[in-house]
């Protein structure tokens, strides 16, 4: 494995324990191998399943930084890993598969993927996406309780990015991160406006090939869940964009 990692120096060797890890999970055995291949390449260390039910065992034991998930899996499915895997984690989830339909890739991204990519698909794309990704992860991952903790609040309402929860009207409301973190993004800058393409870049990653409509869908999502209020709402800029007004 080690032969892989092109100028390796030898103290980065001795720290090889500290690899992220990455679950490839894909019933195709020749296009998970070839996954793994690059993956390592790439100094990843990897774990190849190649069923549902497999990917959310290893999950736990092998605790990985990054999940590779194919949508066409035998028994569970990759939409119901997913839906799994967010009730109890926030580790970052890039969906593999071969439905290239907007309604195949909202509906990932719904249910709380981080990217997705459509098959077949250049391995140094698919680098590229793993790297964007747990870059964005690690920028906004939780972590320990600070005083420098991210966190917003508005008469009933406030968002937390530190631990990733949402108190709305004295409640616990659940969300995907994604839509958690698109509405701390516009409520942390009230009454600015912001483009769909701006909140994609920043929600998403400059690195995702993604439609707008994405943002609409996610907008939709939370106005579901979160009323307007007497003081703020998310408002509609029509044929610009979103933001969060807050009324004097």
């Amino acid at each position: 494995m080690h032969r892989f990692c092109v100028g390796l120096h030898i103290k980065e060797r001795q720290n090889m324990a500290n690899k992220q890890k990455i679950l490839i999970v894909d019933d195709d055995e020749n296009i998970a191998e070839l996954i793994s291949l690059y993956m390592t390449k790439e100094c990843f260390e990897t774990k190849i399943v190649y069923d549902g039910e497999s990917a959310l065992r290893e999950i736990n034991s092998f605790a990985p930084d990054l999940i590779l998930l194919d949508l066409m899996l035998p028994g569970i499915d990759g939409y119901q890993v997913c839906r799994e895997v967010r009730q109890k984690s926030q580790t970052p989830i890039i969906m593999l598969s071969a439905k290239g339909e907007v309604f195949d890739k909202v509906l990932g991204l719904e249910l709380g993927a981080d990217d997705y990519l459509e098959k077949p698909f250049d391995t140094k794309e698919l680098i590229a996406r793993v790297k964007a990704v747990l870059r964005r992860y690690k920028a906004v991952a939780p972590a320990e309780p600070t005083s420098d903790s991210k966190q917003v609040s508005y008469p009933n309402l406030t968002i937390n990015l530190t631990n990733y929860s949402v108190i709305y009207n004295n409640k616990t409301v659940e969300m995907p991160p994604k839509e958690l973190e698109l509405l701390y993004f516009l409520a942390a800058s009230p009454n600015h406006v912001y483009t769909r393409e701006q909140l994609l870049d920043q929600i998403w990653g400059y690195e995702y090939i993604g439609d707008t409509r994405t943002v609409d869908v996610h907008i939709k999502r939370l106005r579901e869940k979160i009323k307007d209020h007497e003081t703020w709402r998310i408002a509609t800029i029509w044929g610009v964009g979103y933001k969060f007004e807050v009324k004097d």
